[in-house]
């Protein structure tokens, strides 16, 4: 009877920190309903300059690395791959939305150790992208399957290396 109990107890406990994952994760996007809707991305893209494959980390807001965006599918992280295209990043995301960055809304490029909840032992772990949004900024992170590219993108986004205080 002891065990029923303390296993009825354990499956209680897990329910109600699922339970309390789930009411936070709507909370948030109930928060940033009235963030301004992503830019779509154009039907037809020019020739990539780089492209690289990794993982799309997530996207914050700009200033605050835990502050995931989790509006629609945003906050999903997934496989990706990172483009450069003349008209300007796009984020190809397996199983979600793809992510569309206008050339004229990036701000700045660093690489960084940590955004959205995922902290590298590198300083120059993740790739991140500073751009605005009507009137929003926004870091969007990703972490490229070969950091070595990093410098080659720092580059051609005319930005340069900066990385910020330590997450850990």
């Amino acid at each position: 009877m002891t065990r029923v109990l303390l296993v009825l107890l354990c499956v209680a406990f897990f329910a109600l920190c699922v339970y309390g994952m789930w009411h936070g994760w709507k909370r948030r996007q109930r928060k940033q309903a009235g963030l301004p809707p992503f830019p779509a991305r154009p039907e037809t893209l020019g020739a990539p300059t780089l492209c690289t494959t990794g993982v799309y980390v997530g996207t914050t807001n700009a200033g605050n690395w835990q502050d995931r965006v989790q509006v629609g599918d945003i906050g999903h992280r997934a496989e990706a791959t990172l483009s450069l295209v003349p008209e300007g990043v796009a984020v190809d995301r397996v199983g979600a939305t793809p992510i569309f960055i206008p050339a004229g809304s990036l701000r700045a490029a660093r690489t960084d150790r940590g955004l959205a909840g995922k902290v590298m032992f590198s300083e120059e772990g993740l790739l991140v992208l500073q751009w605005e949004n009507e009137g929003h900024l926004f870091d969007t992170g990703f972490r490229g399957d070969d950091k070595d590219v990093y410098d080659e993108w720092l580059a051609a986004l005319g930005q340069k290396q900066i990385n910020t205080e330590d997450k850990a």
